[in-house]
């Protein structure tokens, strides 16, 4: 087994959901201490390790933190053969491959920056507020997930809330039954990477479960973190009839109680999720890729209102913008307030000395490695406003499903880019 790989069994270990840093931020001044390099932490819990009067060309980047399904989980890898997964959770190799990249560099003592930015899962907010120094002209960013690619363009994205407070209490005049609609266990997967890949959106088809039985919604819970496809949601409502399931996963339960009153939720709230154009809302031919998406990520009730989230994406700065205003005015027609936050802009596809040298040195190693852009939002576009000067690539290995349980890594394909990582540093320190 390669140190790479050994290295990311021991980090996984280490609980690193996004808003957990100590364990981790300790870990990194731990091997920084024994290897010789100084180790920074800013007050957003961006670490960056160097060398003290270090000469670094190259600074390295990956985010520590992961997705996680549920609170406090820290993953139990599974091994299988070349494959590496998460007993039902997600595996963490989104970004710990590139962690491991790093700190497997730096056992080998390489005179590099290597930055460790925390909170990129809930909005890149480590590299949005990065309060620390970087001097190398070069960056190579560790997130991508498809072997054989070099990132030279990414998303844009935007998150949007929306509450809606028109909750009444009304008699129960039509002796209507209560039911439990409940669905768990789906897919799930990124809503940038994922979104054209028809996975099932779980708030969406309890919302179609809940229209097509003109039934009153009371209470509806669902979706787990802002950039992911839900996987669970859970509503009350009241109804004549027994709702009927719109996927083998989804429960209906009588609830066996009935209410002389119900405080119930505006119909235009179900209306909205229902007529709701989930996914994938354009494409771009030249880049082959989505070009504008939007993904309903999250929706909670409290005893008065209701909020859902949406994460909306573009590859273009100016379509981000308009996908923001429509949805907002939809959402002003259905009585919701909106608010919206997170904002990081898209990264043009910039090609530049940096990324031909890398893309020559890719090709060494596997011929048909390409340029390529993703619709997916990479700290890089964060890093060329806040340096200029520097020149941004982004590799990684190939990674299946990230963001759900049923995520995987192949460990040859992570060793594989990790000797493209090498021959960079060979060719950019000769």
């Amino acid at each position: 087994m390669s140190k790479v790989i050994e290295i990311f069994k021991e980090i996984t270990a280490i609980p690193r959901c996004s808003k957990t840093h100590e364990a981790f931020i300790n870990y990194m001044k731990k091997i920084s201490l024994d290897l010789g390099y100084e180790c920074l932490v800013d007050k957003y819990n961006n670490i960056l390790c160097k060398k003290e009067n270090s000469q670094a060309k190259i600074v390295f980047q990956s985010h520590y933190d992961i997705v996680c399904l549920e609170d406090n989980c820290v993953p139990q890898i599974i091994q299988n053969d070349d494959i590496l997964s998460a007993k039902n959770s997600t595996l963490g190799s989104d970004n710990g491959i590139g962690c491991s990249y790093m700190i497997n560099l730096m056992y080998d003592g390489v005179d590099a920056e290597y930055l460790f930015t925390s909170d990129e899962e809930i909005g890149l907010i480590g590299a949005n507020n990065l309060e620390l120094e970087i001097n190398a002209p070069y960056m190579l960013n560790l997130d991508s997930e498809e072997e054989g690619e070099v990132c030279i363009g990414c998303a844009g994205g935007v998150d949007i809330f929306a509450v809606n407070s028109n909750k009444k209490i009304l008699p129960n005049t039509e002796k209507l039954d209560l039911y439990e609609i409940s669905i768990a266990k789906l897919q799930g997967g990124h809503s940038g990477v994922d979104i054209d890949k028809n996975i099932p959106n779980a708030i969406k088809l309890v919302a179609k479960t809940i229209k097509e039985a003109n039934a009153k919604l009371l209470d509806f819970n669902g979706g787990e973190r802002i950039n992911s496809i839900p996987v669970n949601a859970k509503a009350i409502v009241a109804c004549s009839c027994e709702p009927i399931a719109s996927h083998e996963n989804m429960k209906i339960t009588k609830i066996d109680t009935q209410s002389e009153h119900l405080s119930v939720f505006d119909d235009k709230v179900i209306d909205f999720i229902y007529d709701f154009k989930q996914g994938v809302i354009s494409t771009n031919e030249e880049l082959n890729v989505v070009q504008n998406s939007i993904n309903i990520a999250i929706i909670s009730t409290t005893i008065d209102s209701i909020k859902i989230e949406f994460s909306a994406r573009s590859m273009a700065n100016n379509e981000l913008a308009a996908i923001k205003e429509e949805t907002t005015n939809i959402l002003n027609e259905h009585g919701f307030s909106v608010r919206t936050d997170g904002k990081y802009p898209a990264w043009k596809p910039d090609v530049n000395e940096f990324t031909s040298k890398v893309l020559d040195i890719y090709q060494t190693i596997n011929p048909q490695a390409s340029l390529e852009a993703i619709h997916a939002g990479l700290e890089c576009a964060i890093f060329k406003d806040k340096y200029p000067h520097l020149k941004v690539a982004s590799i990684g290995p190939t990674i299946n499903f990230p963001h759900s349980r049923k995520e995987q890594v192949s460990i040859k394909s992570v060793e594989n880019v990790y000797e493209v990582v090498k021959k960079i540093v060979e060719e950019i320190y000769k």
